[in-house]
Parts: C-alpha cells; sequence; structure tokens
C-alpha cells in the first residue's frame, strides 16, 4: 500500500472546510502539547516516533476506521517512516508534506470584502501560526500591510491579479514573526512604511508611518490611524472607511499584549486609551481585521478573520472593563509565555541580525503569542 503526501494547503483546506481528519502526531509530548494542527472537526493522537520504533501493531486498534489520517511530525522524516509502517499493517494514511515547519509557513489567501471601484481586499490567514496580513488591490496597484517573510506568496498573488505593489506597512515592529515588509519593498520598488517610535533601532531606511498619513492605491485610500499600547509605535490602518486594521492591538476574541519590549507597566495605559478611546470615536460599522488570531473559533466560515468593531465593543472582554486598575492587571500579570525567540526576532525585524533562512524558521516555530485574554 503506498503512502500519500499530503500538503499544508490540503490540511489547511480541510481545517477551513471543517472536514473530518484524524492526525497522529509523532513528535515528543512537550512539543504537541504546546503546539498542534487545530480545528473543529480535528481528532488526535500523540505518540511519539521513538515509541514506535518497535512496530506499530498497537496503535493500529486506536485508528479510526470512518475518517483520512494524516501522520505529522516536525520535519515529515519520522511521519515518512510511521505512515509507511502502517501501510505495511494494511493502515492508508498519509504525512504531512514538510511536517510542522511547512504547516507553520502555509499561508492561505481569502478576499474579506470590496473596494472603492471594484477594488478588492485579501486576507493572508497563516493558519499555523495565527498571522495575519493584508493586500489591498485597486487597479493596477496594491498595498501590502503586516507582510510575513514568506514574501513570494505576496508577490505572485499581486502578479496573479496584475497589480504592482506601490506600498508596504508594517503596523509595528513585530516580535513574533519575522516580517517580510522590507523584502518586498526592495523586490517591487514600493515605499516601505514603519512607526518611527518603533524605529529608533533600525539599521535600515524607511519612511516613518505617523497618523494622519494617507497612501493612494488606485481609487482607494489607506488611512494611518496611531494607536499604541502593544508597542509604542502601533498604528491601524482605515480602508475606504470600511475596514479597521488593527495590527496587535485588538483581536476578535482578545487584546494585544503590551510586554513584549519588557514595556508593560510604561505601555498599559496607551493600551487603554487606544481601545477604549481611539477605537471608541470610529464607526461600530467598520470590520475589523487583526494581525494575528489566538483561536481556530474567531475563523469565520470561509476561512476569515473579521468582525464589526460595534460586535467587539458588546462580545470582546478586554474592551468592557471598566475598572483601569482591573484592566491593568489583567493585561501585566498571569501573560503567557513570550515568543519563541522574540529577542532575536525583534533584531532581525530591525535590521541588527540576518539569520539564515533555516534559522528564521526555527525562530518562528510554535503558536502565536501576542494576545491577553
Amino acid at each position: 500500500m503506498s503512502v500519500k503526501a499530503m500538503t499544508a494547503a490540503q490540511v489547511a483546506r480541510k481545517v477551513i472546510d471543517n472536514e473530518p481528519l484524524f492526525i497522529l502526531d509523532v513528535r515528543n509530548g512537550d512539543a504537541f502539547a504546546d503546539w498542534k494542527i487545530e480545528g473543529g472537526n480535528i481528532q488526535y493522537l500523540n505518540i511519539p516516533y521513538f515509541d514506535l520504533l518497535d512496530g506499530v501493531e498497537e496503535v493500529i486498534d486506536q485508528l479510526p476506521k470512518d475518517r483520512d489520517i494524516l501522520v505529522v511530525c516536525a520535519k515529515e522524516g519520522s511521519s515518512i517512516m510511521v505512515a509507511d509502517m502502517l501501510a505495511d499493517e494494511g493502515v492508508e494514511t498519509a504525512y504531512l508534506s514538510g511536517g510542522m515547519k511547512a504547516w507553520s509557513e502555509h499561508l492561505e489567501p481569502v478576499k474579506v470584502g470590496d473596494l472603492n471601484d471594484g477594488g478588492e481586499l485579501y486576507q493572508f490567514v497563516r493558519i499555523g501560526k495565527g498571522c495575519l496580513s493584508y493586500m489591498a488591490i485597486s487597479g493596477v496597484e496594491a498595498a501590502v500591510i503586516d507582510a510575513t517573510r514568506m514574501t513570494d506568496v505576496f508577490l505572485n498573488f499581486a502578479q496573479e491579479k496584475g497589480a504592482q505593489i506601490k506600498h508596504v506597512f508594517d503596523s509595528h515592529l513585530h516580535a513574533d514573526h519575522i516580517s517580510g515588509g522590507r523584502k518586498i519593498a526592495q523586490a517591487t520598488g514600493a515605499t516601505y512604511y514603519l512607526p518611527p517610535a518603533d524605529a529608533e533601532e533600525v539599521v535600515f531606511e524607511y519612511t516613518p508611518l505617523e497618523g494622519g498619513f494617507e497612501a493612494v492605491v488606485g481609487s482607494s485610500k489607506v488611512e494611518a490611524l496611531y494607536s499604541p499600547g502593544h508597542t509604542i509605535g502601533s498604528t491601524s490602518f482605515i480602508v475606504d472607511d470600511q475596514y479597521l486594521m488593527t495590527g496587535d492591538i485588538l483581536f476578535i476574541d482578545s487584546i494585544g499584549r503590551p510586554d513584549l519590549a519588557g514595556l508593560a507597566e510604561d505601555w498599559v495605559g496607551d493600551l487603554r486609551e487606544s481601545l477604549y478611546s481611539r477605537y471608541q470615536a470610529l464607526a461600530n460599522e467598520l470590520s475589523v481585521l487583526p494581525a494575528h488570531f489566538m483561536i481556530m473559533d474567531e475563523l469565520n466560515e470561509d476561512g476569515s478573520v473579521a468582525k464589526k468593531l460595534g460586535d467587539l465593543f458588546n462580545e470582546n472582554h478586554g474592551l468592557n472593563i471598566e475598572d483601569e486598575q482591573e484592566f491593568r492587571d489583567m493585561v501585566t500579570k498571569n501573560l503567557p509565555p513570550q515568543p519563541n525567540a522574540y529577542e532575536d526576532i525583534r533584531k532581525t525585524n530591525m535590521g541588527k541580525i540576518t539569520p539564515e533562512n533555516e534559522m528564521q524558521r526555527e525562530m518562528e516555530i510554535g503558536p502565536n503569542r501576542c494576545a491577553v485574554r
């Protein structure tokens, strides 16, 4: 019986379409507990590869016969071997091509809405990492917001759409993933924008992104709204008076953490001011488009992550804490662990270090940890 490879893109579609899948994850238990492929119709079994070296006979009875079985490991090698062993026993399985590293890097483009005069807005869902990037396309021009380091995805997508990338924005200096913004700008001749308050230590040239700035993209406009709190420079974007890109300030089910530069006590006031004053002054009908999601329940049926601002004011706990000290305690105490290698990721995004590609992949492995719930 032959063993098939299943790509990260195929797994992503199964997750988004809520199709049944059984995952035999052969990584060590701590790695599985920290981060795994998630979905509403996924069942799991975690048995470390080394526990299967003597055979898979005892595992077979724990495997379902009514759904696809996917064997998963970190890089794919161990999963191929286990899948082959199962095939020898007559059990049909597939393995995840490229392993969890490939899962971490997959971007799923999802159209989230229309712009002025036939333009389109796309969200790139990094489903294995929780990152969300954006491309606004109007006529033959495009703008990219919060791009990941998988820059070919954005370059190829713009080319397929017949658009030239003119503007590249980072809403803040990211600490949980490596930005592809500068690389995209260099490849296309686009202008790269970064909030200057976050850029005091960067070693490259950039165009300062200030609150009140407007960029024209074909028939559309992208307006910058200064919204500090996650970082001191955090900036949101309003596109065509319809969409609010919140960066890492506001998520669908949570709010941003203010501690990734070690300044939680200093920035918590800015965070509250952005959420409870600046955002309160905006139209409730704006569609909130964050730069991350934390849990799979935040995905809509089409795989997008978006919700009206007014709904979030009613439903998001982080927007409904009247007592300021209670709010301060929530976002400064009992925080989740820091993102993996976040200090080196910040240095990479400052241009201070340039790790090899494989090291960059290792630095980003793991779940999204930008939120406070």
